[in-house]
């Protein structure tokens, strides 16, 4: 097992390095005549795409996405859809004074370690540009899920040090950090403009919200719903923490207050997060994705070269400040595989849902 396929019916192989010619994604397993265009997955990747948010990477890629096959006369075909995004704005001049250093908080050191070798262009296939094919598989699969009436929306609710303290979709629309709460979000820009001047970055907290889920999504104990969106969420390079519902929370709470309780017309509470015994109940599916600092850095940190010796290094090139906001669709774009995937195995069972 490679490490770059995801999923069981609706299959998922990425491919491409930061620096390559171009970066992509094949998808097998989508069902025909599912109707798609290539702006249908253009408007994901134009969210993630870098130098738009605020401590963004002032790397400038067009991020237009080409449909290579699987799709013929705007309808999927059933067979493999291929995917390419071209790179365009490389300067991998940039990065030669790591080809013999390893970047403290990166994975230099460990696919030298499981490889033999690495690509230093920008980090290779390590590199968060990886992610935008990600994306525009997760765009194929949110059309799935689309005409089933399940809708996914990842907000920003930590960045920096501050922390949402109101939750308003609409509001979340009218900030570019796509913060539900838009006090939250001005503090939230101090804060990277005051990391940017540092040479410093920020870490942050990404939550994501599931709508019109059917009960019956995910497995009895292997693949269980949860087990497998929390794979899929920690599989992105930022991401050192997933929790659903309450959470880490639920550690401090007693049975009777993190019980949901069933009433006629539903659940009266939603600590579970939309998941019991590893299987969706029908509620919305709450998931949240704690994000580390940006490791690239322009101030100098304590590093080793390959032989052992100690180095002093600022990192050159082009960097976020923090991944938040561009990584709010790659969340989303990783939750639409992991239900795109679950729903086709719960259709294929054929069972008719109660209520």
């Amino acid at each position: 097992m490679s490490g770059n396929t995801t999923g069981v019916l609706f299959r998922v192989t990425t491919w491409g390095e930061s620096h390559g010619p171009a970066i992509g994604a094949v998808i097998d397993g989508c069902p025909p005549l599912l109707e798609l265009t290539a702006a249908d997955i253009q408007a994901d990747l134009e969210r993630r795409k870098p130098g738009q948010a605020p401590g963004a990477s002032p790397r400038r890629e067009a991020d237009q996405v080409e449909i290579l096959s699987g799709v013929f006369e705007g309808k999927t075909t059933g067979t493999p859809i291929s995917l390419v995004i071209r790179n365009r704005d490389v300067r991998s001049g940039d990065y030669e004074n790591l080809r013999h250093v390893y970047r403290p908080g990166h994975g230099d050191f460990t696919y030298e370690q499981k490889y033999g070798l690495r690509d230093h262009r920008g980090g290779g296939r390590a590199s968060g540009r990886e992610t935008a094919a990600r994306v525009a598989a997760g765009a194929v699969a949110r059309k799935l899920l689309a005409g089933r009436g399940i809708t996914v929306m990842a907000y920003t609710v930590a960045l920096g040090g501050v922390t949402a303290a109101a939750f308003d979709p609409v509001a979340a629309a009218g900030n570019r950090l796509h913060c539900p709460d838009p006090e939250a979000a001005r503090k939230m820009e101090a804060a990277l403009d005051a990391a940017r001047r540092q040479g410093d970055s920020r870490g942050g907290k990404v939550e994501i919200i599931v709508r019109g889920c059917p009960a019956g999504l995910g497995e009895p104990v292997f693949a269980k719903l949860d087990a497998d969106l929390a794979g899929a969420i920690m599989g992105i390079g930022t991401v050192k923490g997933v929790e659903i519902g309450a959470g880490f929370a639920a550690a401090a709470m007693t049975g009777s207050e993190n019980n949901d309780p069933l009433v006629p017309g539903g659940f009266a509470a939603n600590n579970a997060g939309g998941i019991l015994a590893g299987i969706s109940t029908g509620q919305d599916l709450v998931i949240r994705a704690a994000c580390k600092p940006i490791p690239s850095l322009g101030r100098e940190q304590t590093t080793i070269d390959r032989d052992g010796n100690p180095v002093l290094l600022a990192v050159r090139g082009r960097h976020d400040v923090a991944v938040i906001p561009r990584i709010l669709p790659v969340c989303e774009a990783m939750v639409c595989l992991v239900l795109a995937d679950h729903l086709l195995r719960q259709e294929a069972l054929g069972i008719t849902r109660r209520g």
